[in-house]
């Protein structure tokens, strides 16, 4: 079985790394991506219904302005998410497994000025008729260079774990820039999209059947299995 390497910013990055071990992959985190907090300007809580969280690093980055929130109704993309939601003191009353999209096709009907709390890099999101979805960015995800421990291993053949479309167009120009091998690559993505954003070349492209680490994790095991093979 070839190694599979996870690029995720931390704290996610060991935490993926350590399933991905107890799966039985030989796994690597090398995160080429550092998150630092962004200033912003909370509006006030009574001006919106609920919050819309597409990641745990909103609340781990949201700083002291969050506790005017507390006990707020909140929407967490995801379990990591949600569990960060509650520790910030929020009222989670639900939680994704499909990304953010398919949460707005579940919010309780009381809930029609909805908070984004969210990333630099973030996906555009559609709000139902009658809703409003205002956005907040809390925090930055900075790209990082390609270590060279990193580079020897993809340049031995290597899987690759991409949790988000900036993280697959980051790698692709990394691989580019160092003049790799996407032949001895394979990716396994999150989702279609970030499939699509890492182009093409690659010894194998796959995108997991739902946007969760879990579904990832269990792609990635499948296509080190496989890619080992060839």
């Amino acid at each position: 079985m070839i190694p599979l390497i996870v690029i995720r910013p931390q704290p996610g990055c060991d935490a993926s790394v350590a399933a991905a071990r107890a799966r039985g992959l030989d796994a690597h985190g090398f995160p080429l991506f550092a998150v630092r907090a962004l200033d912003w300007q909370p509006p006030a809580p009574d001006s919106f219904d609920a919050l819309l969280i597409g990641s745990a690093n909103a609340l781990r980055h949201g700083g002291a302005a969050l506790a005017a929130w507390r006990g707020k109704p909140a929407y967490a993309v995801g379990r990591t998410t949600a569990d960060a939601a509650r520790a910030a003191g929020l009222d989670v009353i639900a939680t994704g497994h499909g990304g953010l999209q398919a949460m707005l096709a579940g919010l309780r009907p009381e809930h029609t000025r909805l908070l984004r709390l969210a990333g630099r890099e973030r996906v555009d999101l559609t709000p139902p008729a009658g809703t409003t979805l205002a956005e907040r960015v809390l925090y930055a995800s900075e790209p990082l260079p390609l270590p060279p421990p990193l580079a020897a291993l993809l340049a031995g053949g290597a899987g690759v774990a991409l949790h988000s479309g900036e993280a697959a167009r980051h790698f692709a120009a990394l691989c580019t820039h160092r003049g790799l091998d996407r032949a001895r690559i394979a990716l396994a993505a999150i989702g279609p999209r970030v499939a699509a954003a890492a182009g093409t070349g690659w010894a194998a492209l796959a995108a997991a059947p739902r946007p969760d680490d879990d579904a990832l994790l269990a792609l990635a095991h499948q296509m080190c299995q496989e890619q080992a093979k060839n």
